[in-house]
């Protein structure tokens, strides 16, 4: 069977809502990541035969295909298309897994995969314009906001607040670690504002403490755990992973870094709606026939705190391989974008690393959740 490989994956600093990056448009903010993505690839776009990009709010200047319209703007050839799907927090990671499976079936040889969220300009739920759910959904289930849904998980599994909290303050250590040694510099293009040049995560927080995270409201539930501090961040930013099948990539040149082993998506209870990462992680590792122990570096997307710790818990996984770099509570969750951001990331990391397997997961509104296994290439 024919194999996709990862030839470049390249990302924007991921600013905070209203940051640095509020007064850029976001599908200029995508086409500078496609150009970038291209250069640095050494890829005349000519070749580009799919521009495949996850975007969640679809409004605004989010709307109309955002991904063909950020194509044009890159000056891409007219010839190359573009087409927008939203699964919900793992858009992007599900436009890898297409433009993955577009390649293995022979359809296509080249596909970006990448994903774009203006938290700033095309603010979260801009897109819903009031409407109510379906009768006949919530006749069917409890549909609730995904911070009661974390809510509800730190009860099930007995995390107390002060473990959401210092899960928290630990992806911001590690996130402000990995920025002062420079671990990111590799995969973050500049980003050229009327305030300069932006080359750096705006959202880790290097004076957090426990106890300023303790000082938090809980917003979800009165007297409930989930805060601001113990949740992602809305956050603005762009990503982009270059595809290829590996007879392509070798006829143009080109370096295969990593194969995709595995890729799974699963749904999963639509109220508690974030526990889809163990069965996705379960689902891949079986594909890729893989243990646990087999994986070098894990990333499960931190959509709240207990998430991950829900995950590490039913999994039994080393927390020491998880998020090794920060996760969304201290990067930030540009929601169309954090697929592609993570699997970014991850690249970088095992080869900064010089480790074999990488696994990503996310967890998805309404009881979904991506899964995807890499492998580093030696040649």
């Amino acid at each position: 069977m024919r194999e996709t490989v990862i030839v470049e994956a390249v990302r924007t600093p991921v600013g905070k809502r209203n940051g640095v990056l509020r007064d850029t448009r976001p599908d200029e903010l995508l086409a500078m990541v496609l150009k970038e993505l291209t250069k640095r690839a050494k890829l005349d776009p000519i070749h580009v035969e799919d521009v495949i990009a996850g975007c969640v709010t679809q409004t605004s200047e989010q709307s109309n295909d955002i991904a063909r319209l950020a194509a044009l703007i890159a000056g891409f050839p007219i010839t190359v298309p573009g087409v927008t799907l939203d699964r919900q927090c793992g858009s992007s990671l599900q436009a890898i897994h297409f433009g993955s499976q577009a390649i293995m079936s022979g359809d296509m040889d080249i596909v970006i995969a990448c994903g774009v969220e203006s938290m700033s300009r095309v603010p979260m739920f801009s897109n819903i314009q009031g409407a109510q759910h379906s009768k006949q959904l919530t006749a069917q289930y409890d549909i609730i906001h995904q911070g009661v849904s974390a809510e509800r998980i730190a009860d099930l599994w007995r995390f107390s607040r002060e473990d959401l909290d210092r899960f928290s303050l630990s992806s911001h250590q590690k996130a402000v670690r990995a920025i002062k040694e420079g671990r990111f510099d590799r995969e973050i293009m500049a980003i050229h504002t009327e305030n300069g040049p932006i080359t750096t995560d705006e959202g880790p927080r290097e004076d957090t403490s426990m106890e300023k995270l303790a000082a938090l409201t809980p917003p979800f539930v009165k007297n409930g755990k989930i805060t601001a501090g113990n949740a992602s961040q809305l956050s603005d930013g762009a990503a982009a992973v270059l595809l290829m099948s590996r007879e392509k990539a070798e006829e143009l040149g080109l370096k295969p870094r990593f194969r995709i082993l595995a890729r799974t998506v699963v749904g999963s209870d639509p109220t508690l709606m974030l526990t889809g990462p163990v069965a996705a992680t379960e689902k891949a590792l079986k594909k890729a026939q893989l243990n646990l122990e087999d994986i070098d570096l894990f990333e499960i997307n931190e959509a709240f705190a207990s998430v991950p710790l829900h995950w590490l818990k039913e999994t039994g996984a080393n927390p020491d391989n998880l998020n090794v770099n920060g996760g969304a509570i201290a990067l930030g969750h540009p929601l169309g974008a954090t697929g592609a951001r993570i699997m970014t990331t991850l690249t970088h990391e095992l080869e900064r690393q010089n480790k074999k397997f990488g696994l990503m997961a996310i967890c998805e509104g309404f009881g979904m959740a991506n899964a995807t296994i890499i492998e580093k290439l030696t040649s």
